[in-house]
C-alpha cells in the first residue's frame, strides 16, 4: 500500500510540472483533473491523468 501511495505522489508531481507539454497529447483535460488559478498563477492538479499513468506504468513494468 505505501509503494502505491508513493508512486501516486511521485506521478502527480511529475504530472503537475510536466502539465503544460503533456496539455499537447490530451493530458490534464480528463474529467477529475484540476486546473485552479489563483493570484495570476496557474496550477495543475492532473489526479485522473495520475491515476491512469500510473495504472499503465504498474502493469508495464509486472509484464515485462
Amino acid at each position: 500500500m505505501l509503494k502505491w501511495v508513493l508512486t501516486l505522489i511521485v506521478a502527480l508531481v511529475v504530472l503537475t510540472v510536466l502539465a503544460p507539454r503533456l496539455a499537447k497529447y490530451g493530458l490534464g483535460r480528463l474529467p477529475g483533473d484540476l486546473t485552479v488559478r489563483y493570484k495570476g498563477k496557474v496550477y495543475y492538479l492532473p489526479f485522473t491523468s495520475t491515476i491512469l499513468l500510473s495504472l499503465a506504468l504498474t502493469l508495464l513494468t509486472r509484464f515485462l
